[in-house]
């Protein structure tokens, strides 16, 4: 008599985790579970899009709205306006922005449990990494409030773990759509691409698929990117008359303020904060939380775990060329982000860095001998989630 195949439940734990931490976060810091933000800029831009306009018909003076010809535009990539769009349709102005951003995380979490149980994890490990990796980061406070900063950058998380674990999957069409879709959330996203394509080439290298065979695979993947690039262009184009602009350039603080948004002085004063800046600082009352952020590495601690990984494996000669070129990506990365002038602004952590977490995803993913218990990251991984569990309670919008 052949056994049934034993069902695996972990999946379900892992989302009762995930709802049960939510919960617990609304129980200490309020605000709705479910509901609509006060910082609702996407919703206003699809009510607009029903109203046959590309601005929004009147000034908000609390969000971060361009200002170019008289006429007030969102300035941020518009594909979560696309998603928040039908959503209009049921709830109007009160569409349910606390729990979109709460599902594209569980969404980026079962992607990233489905990639691990793939490559070899058992389940109760791929799940700890799975709800440790994104939760004990700043990714947390975002969860909590879809509010537009947030929503976005949500968004281009569960898109971007997407991609990679798709490609994980050999599944290149739906994971190059997820990477293009990701740009069209966060700009920065763009650099995914090198690791992507080049891991792709590799692992079909090194397996001997010859370069045609390996690139007729791509080409849906790369047709449907530059569909959405170029839908993306004209958006711009038609708004602003230039393919890149997004709006940025036309925020008051840049345009009629005299502040610049991207400068290499810019990174040497982040790396101050987001580098070696320490999360508590010496009061008069006593120890504080700092406001506007602190070292990446320990807002969001597998990117610290990730660097000592690296290190191990350059110590050990078995850091691969797919690792390097990760590595290098992620470098860069961080470094066009340091370029901007805010790196997040009021925030609990280092709120940027959250786009640079799926490197950690993917690495992990590459490293076939992380499939073995590593309490001592488990362990790390577990206080930094209580610390960012207290640091939310003190710093929320």
């Amino acid at each position: 008599m052949v056994s049934r195949r034993r069902r695996d439940y972990t999946p379900f734990y892992l989302i009762g985790a995930m709802l049960a931490l939510w919960t617990l976060m609304h129980m200490l810091i309020g605000g709705s579970f479910y509901g609509h933000s006060f910082y609702n800029t996407y919703t206003r831009q699809a009510m607009a899009w029903r109203q046959g306009l590309l601005h929004l018909p009147e000034d908000v003076p609390y969000l971060e709205l361009a200002v170019y010809e008289g006429e007030y535009y969102v300035s941020f990539p518009p594909l979560p306006s696309l998603v928040l769009l039908p959503f209009t349709f049921l709830f109007g102005m009160d569409t349910p922005d606390n729990l979109l951003v709460k599902l594209y995380a569980m969404g980026a979490c079962l992607f990233l449990y489905r990639a691990f149980v793939r490559a070899g994890y058992r389940p109760q490990m791929a799940a700890a990494f799975s709800f440790l990796i994104p939760f004990s980061s700043s990714l947390l406070p975002l969860t909590l409030n879809g509010a537009v900063w947030y929503h976005a950058q949500v968004l281009g998380f569960f898109l971007s773990v997407a991609a990679v674990c798709l490609l994980t999957e050999d599944r290149p069409t739906l994971a190059l759509l997820c990477f293009a879709l990701s740009v069209a959330c966060r700009p920065f996203d763009a650099l995914y691409a090198l690791p992507l394509f080049f891991v792709y080439w590799s692992v079909n290298q090194r397996a001997g698929v010859s370069l045609k065979d390996t690139v007729r695979p791509l080409l849906p993947g790369i047709g449907l990117g530059l569909f959405v690039a170029a839908a993306l262009g004209i958006y711009n184009y038609i708004r602003f008359g230039n393919v890149l602009e997004f709006g940025h350039n036309y925020l008051p603080e840049f345009s009629t303020q005299g502040g610049i948004q991207f400068s290499i002085a810019h990174v040497g004063n982040h790396l101050k904060t987001f580098l070696w800046g320490l999360p508590l600082y010496q009061a008069e009352d006593g120890l504080k939380i700092r406001t506007f952020g602190y070292s990446m590495l320990l807002a969001c601690p597998i990117l610290l775990l990730m660097l000592i990984w690296a290190v191990w494996d350059g110590v050990k000669r078995c850091l691969t060329r797919e690792k390097a070129v990760l590595l290098f990506t992620f470098l860069l990365h961080a470094f066009f982000l340091l370029w901007h002038r805010t790196f997040g602004g009021y925030q609990l952590g280092s709120r940027y860095a959250v786009d640079l977490i799926p490197y950690a995803c993917f690495y992990l993913l590459l490293s076939p001998e992380k499939k073995k218990p590593a309490w001592p990251e488990l362990l790390f991984l577990g206080l930094s989630l209580v610390f960012t569990i207290w640091g939310v309670t003190q710093v929320h919008i």
